[in-house]
């Protein structure tokens, strides 16, 4: 086509192949503009995920705070306002992604016209005067780093250096080395200037997916430092356990100290209880001592070890009360301090100085297990019961009292693939046979769980409405289009309690990322 005078057909047919060569560069433009649009819709799904399990992770916390607020309160603190943080940094980065993108109707999937998001002219101007940062993209920078400091002075000493580490280089705005200009760009030009917005907008998703990481990584790191305190003999805590919670004026004051993580190789150098030495056994020791007058008092001393050369000294810190006689039940909850509708409370009831066949209780739903002071409770409808118990003391008079319980509810369950919860990842073939089924997470009662019916979801394609706990021949036809990286969404879980009519709350979605 070189040299010579064209005539106007060989002209004609230049010009169609230089349209047709546009044309195959503006197709190409297309399907990498859709794979931006795809990538970002991908991270969206996969933060409400980190959402979800974040939520989860932090009600656990909560639960330990309420249970044990010396160890996990202030844990619970500082992750509830690392959270609180998190969310502002994550509001506002969605609000630049809205408004980017409020001149982009979205279609009725809820997915913006990625194809028609080829220009980064909004972008360029908001956040570009020439090569440097306005004053917007300078406010964007200021975002980002203000996120890591105060995340560092809220964590402190709670997150561990290397924790630290990967948080400041997860929000780096150093620049960066660019091999196409071989010279280093500045970090906000280098990610942002002269892209298409669509690229734009999926690199702020990703920004979100990296908040909610390092949400993720702190939570499991404050857990994780508890198992390395653990290691440790100052994890031991020495607890006083009388013989009862009440004693006769005139009787002895029997019982034992204990440590609270019991290691039958472990005993002590020397025990001292209310400034005498007592004889140490296998990670306990006994004691007996007058009760004294009627009141409260302490019983104070300490557990002394030898380790690393040093003697370690652990405090025992007690108190016990003398009465003149029972006067009040003794009522307590064997795993918790509240009952729960639609399974098996154990329960033990006593009255202090008053032996067990001497005492009887009654309450909707209680019932005997079969032995003295040991009894079972099945609570019916309403938000709490009320135990009455009667003591008989030895000349044969009565002595009352009763407790308040609260009633609550099994809670939510967990879907599960295959036993495994969360984001499970395998083969098609492995979700084909596996059964979907659902599990209680940190609940302390044995209880059976049977899936009647679920939803299943792939990307792309109409969700599958099924009967049962397995896939059936819809949800294989529906798997059969789905590729290697593809998210399946297992929701709207049916769990039902076996041996019970009661309706369990919302079982939590379990999502199949195929390998």
């Amino acid at each position: 086509m070189a040299g010579g005078k064209l005539t106007p057909r060989q002209k004609m047919i230049n010009l169609m192949y230089l349209v047709f060569i546009a044309m195959l560069a503006l197709n190409m433009s297309k399907e990498v503009l859709s794979a931006f649009g795809i990538l970002n819709n991908k991270i969206v799904e996969s933060n409400v995920i980190t959402d979800a399990r974040n939520e989860s992770s932090f009600q656990q916390l909560s639960q330990k705070a309420a249970d044990q607020p010396k160890q996990y309160g202030d844990k619970k603190d500082k992750v509830e306002k690392i959270r609180a943080i998190s969310k502002e940094f994550n509001d506002y980065i969605e609000t630049i992604k809205a408004d980017f993108t409020k001149e982009f109707k979205k279609d009725e999937n809820g997915n913006l016209p990625f194809e028609a998001m080829d220009k980064g002219d909004m972008v360029d101007e908001k956040w570009f005067e020439g090569d440097k940062p306005s004053k917007k993209g300078k406010e964007f920078l200021e975002k980002i780093a203000s996120f890591v400091t105060k995340i560092k002075d809220v964590g402190g000493s709670s997150i561990a250096e290397i924790e630290l580490k990967k948080i400041q280089n997860r929000f780096s705005t150093t620049p960066v080395f660019s091999k196409t200009e071989n010279k280093k760009i500045e970090w906000m030009e280098y990610n942002y200037k002269g892209f298409p917005l669509i690229a734009t907008i999926t690199k702020l998703s990703q920004l979100q997916a990296d908040i909610k990481t390092t949400e993720s990584d702190i939570i499991n790191g404050m857990f994780q430092s508890d198992l390395v305190a653990a290691a440790s003999l100052t994890a031991y805590q020495p607890i006083v356990v009388p013989e009862k919670t009440a004693f006769f004026q005139g009787e002895a004051v029997k019982g034992k100290i204990i440590l609270g993580k019991f290691d039958p190789n472990l005993v002590a150098k020397s025990v001292i209880v209310n400034g005498t030495s007592v004889k140490a056994t296998a990670g306990q020791a006994e004691f007996s001592f007058g009760a004294g007058n009627v009141g409260e008092h302490e019983i104070t001393g300490s557990f002394n070890f030898d380790e690393n050369g040093k003697v370690i000294s652990l405090p025992i810190k007690g108190n016990y009360v003398v009465v003149p006689k029972p006067n009040s039940a003794t009522i307590s909850a064997d795993k918790m301090n509240v009952v729960y509708r639609g399974v098996t409370n154990p329960m033990t009831i006593s009255f202090a100085g008053i032996s067990a066949d001497k005492v009887s209780a009654s309450a909707p739903g209680l019932s005997s297990n079969g032995k003295p002071g040991s009894y079972k409770m099945n609570p019916g409808s309403g938000t709490e019961v009320a135990i009455n118990v009667t003591g008989t003391l030895p000349d044969d008079s009565k002595v009352s009292d009763k407790k308040i319980f609260r009633i609550k509810s099994i809670p939510a369950p967990t879907g599960c693939i295959g036993g495994e919860y969360g984001v499970v990842k395998g083969a098609k073939s492995r979700l084909e046979v596996s059964q979907i089924t659902a599990k209680m997470l940190d609940f302390d009662f044995e209880v059976k769980l049977r899936v009647t019916g679920f939803s299943l979801k792939v990307a792309g394609q109409a969700t599958v409405v099924v009967s049962g706990d397995r896939v059936n021949a819809q949800c294989k036809a529906a798997l059969a289009k789905a590729g290697r990286g593809d998210q399946v969404t297992i929701s709207d879980i049916k769990t039902k309690l076996e041996g019970s009519d009661i309706l369990l709350s919302r079982t939590a979605v379990v999502i199949y990322e195929i390998q």
